[in-house]
């Protein structure tokens, strides 16, 4: 979860193929780590949202797109007032990248202002969290609590869209130790 080495900058790790509590527990701990403001976009879903995954039905791009746009105006806002930020999120596909980014210029005008006002656009940073079906869903299985059941994992599998040149981005594995994914994090920023 793309714009984050500058003083307006911010940090998403996409849950992309690693469970939702994983990527939070990555997100809180870098952000703990660099001392900047932490957001688990799985907390400003709308309640529509929440019960239609609790119900079993995966999102379709027009429930994501208020949510997104919502996350880019709180990074936008956070970022202009010179704050860091990590921001934990489900940026399955690259329009949900794009919207983190650039809000409503990346969607159809229903989502905020109209696209002849300046381009707002946020510095990102993404931190792709990737592992198997299995060793995911092994994960998903352990976790209580969350509003996502365990079989909407197929769904995400078959959203996701890697990130690719020219986004910037790094891969992870969940395979390795929390420790050696932050710690693998940390150093790509300091390059940066």
């Amino acid at each position: 979860m793309e714009r984050f080495w500058r003083t307006s900058g911010s940090l998403v790790t996409p849950r992309s193929r690693s469970p939702v509590r994983y990527k939070s527990t990555v997100g809180a701990m870098l952000a703990s780590e660099l001392g900047w403001k932490f957001y688990d976009a799985d907390d400003f879903h709308p309640e529509e949202n929440r019960v239609k995954m609790g119900k079993g039905m995966p999102l379709t791009d027009q429930d994501r797109r208020p949510w997104l746009c919502n996350l880019h105006d709180i990074l936008l806002r956070d970022t202009a007032s010179g704050q860091r930020v990590v921001l934990a999120c489900s940026a399955l596909k690259k329009m949900y990248r794009d919207i983190l980014i650039r809000g409503e210029d990346s969607v159809p005008p229903k989502c905020g202002e109209s696209k002849e006002g300046k381009l707002a656009k946020v510095q990102l940073l993404v931190v792709h969290l990737s592992g198997s079906f299995k060793v995911i869903s092994e994960r998903l299985c352990k976790r209580q609590g969350h509003f996502m059941p365990p079989e909407l994992l197929q769904s995400q599998f078959d959203t996701l869209e890697p990130p690719t040149a020219p986004e910037n981005f790094i891969q992870v594995s969940v395979d390795k130790k929390l420790s050696e994914v932050i710690t693998t994090v940390m150093e790509t920023l300091k390059m940066k």
